[in-house]
């Protein structure tokens, strides 16, 4: 019987230029969050030109592709396939063809290193020294927090034990990964408060009750008290990112809104975060005489990788790249990722992966002019098959 190692990657080196295009064709054709029907339709129909059994889901937006063996538990691995509302102004071929919409976050590369994957796994399937049943899930709405729950309600982890997925780093060089036990993102809570005043006119403010002004207070409070607040040893994060007012520079508006978002490592910090965030707000409304409207919309939890899966997706790894270029992540980061959504029902990890260039420019993630080596497309999908299989490994599999 033939290595199934050695037969899975001489396959995916002989599909690199196809993963290539498939990369090259989701990153000029992009779709936001909601609006992902061609892209996986094409995702799907790719899937099915290799005889790959998938499904669309949730309207057309999501894929689901699975092996043909019946047997349970399967190994779960992700990829997100929505776009950034963003502007792209990279000069290469493949940069997006449609305005303010591009991939920046590199979910058109999670998708073709699952769709590679999913090439992989089919094809040394009766070579296994064991079986390994999967089940890939291609998800829409992963920028708005909202895919992965709605993945679930449609059944995609049905028959999973554990599941793996990838983000990009484009700090780290391609030919490296990064991945860690225990907690790698924080939770993201989003924040909307809207400030009701009086309005009037600019020359008078004292005929009004100023939401502009109390915005500006609100604003610095939260960012002063905040910190204050919460255990010095328990990061948490309050950034505002839109404040809305105002249509003319002579009137005083009678209302301002503010969005923001809340992240820190644990739910209970959250908690004290928006306890805070009340007081300030009850406090600021009876100084001012506004009314203070203050709504957390929700997020996604922190996630937190399963120990004994980071380690067979860290071992796969070690197989594809080396151990050398397995690195150890030693804080967690501060961003929000919906994978957690299926870590509240099984098992998993999520790996990062380096895409920056050797050599050349580096460029980072929600950039207009974010890039990757698409090397690292290859390297993705060896590992995340590898990882797949290893999983699925029955205890009693002799070494």
């Amino acid at each position: 019987m033939p290595d199934w190692r050695e037969d899975l990657d001489s396959y995916l080196d002989a599909k690199c230029d196809e993963l290539i295009q498939f990369r090259r064709h989701i990153h000029k054709h992009p779709e936001p969050s909601g609006e992902e029907q061609e892209t996986a339709r094409f995702i799907a129909h790719e899937l099915a030109r290799q005889g790959a059994p998938q499904r669309l889901v949730l309207d057309d937006r999501g894929v689901l592709v699975q092996s043909d063996e019946s047997g349970e538990p399967r190994i779960g691995f992700r990829a997100d396939i929505d776009s950034l509302r963003l502007q792209d102004e990279k000069d290469t071929e493949y940069r997006s063809s449609r305005a303010g919409c591009m991939h920046g976050c590199g979910h058109d590369a999670h998708a073709t290193m699952a769709f590679g994957a999913a090439l992989g796994l089919q094809h040394v399937k009766d070579e296994l020294p064991w079986p390994a049943a999967w089940t890939g899930l291609f998800q829409p709405s992963e920028e708005t927090a909202k895919g992965a729950f709605e993945m679930i309600d449609a059944g995609a982890l049905e028959g999973v034990k554990n599941i793996i997925a990838y983000h990009v780093d484009p700090q780290l060089c391609v030919g490296h990964v990064a991945i860690c036990s225990g907690p790698l993102t924080a939770c993201c809570d989003e924040l909307a408060v809207t400030i009701f005043g009086q309005g009037g006119h600019a020359a008078r403010p004292h005929h009004t009750t100023d939401p502009i002004a109390v915005s500006t207070q609100f604003v610095q409070s939260v960012y002063q008290f905040i910190p204050r607040t919460i255990d010095s040893r328990m990061p948490a994060v309050v950034s505002f990112g839109t404040i809305r007012g105002g249509d003319a520079s002579n009137v005083i508006p009678d209302k301002v809104e503010l969005g923001g978002t809340i992240r820190t490592l644990s739910r209970n910090a959250t908690d004290k975060v928006r306890e805070k965030i009340r007081h300030i707000a009850h406090g600021l409304s009876e100084a001012s005489g506004t009314d203070i409207e203050v709504r957390f919309l929700g997020g996604p939890d922190a996630v937190i990788n399963d120990s004994e899966v980071t380690d067979v997706f860290a071992l796969a790894a070690k197989e594809v790249v080396g151990k050398a270029a397995v690195n150890q992540i030693d804080l967690p980061s501060m961003g929000g990722e919906d994978f957690a959504g299926y870590l509240d029902h099984v098992p998993g990890a999520l790996m990062r992966i380096g895409v920056a260039p050797p050599t050349g420019p580096e460029t980072v993630l929600h950039s207009p002019t974010f890039d990757i080596d698409e090397n690292a497309l290859l390297i993705g999908a060896k590992i995340m098959a590898r990882a797949v299989i290893l999983l699925a490994r029955p205890d009693t599999a002799p070494d």
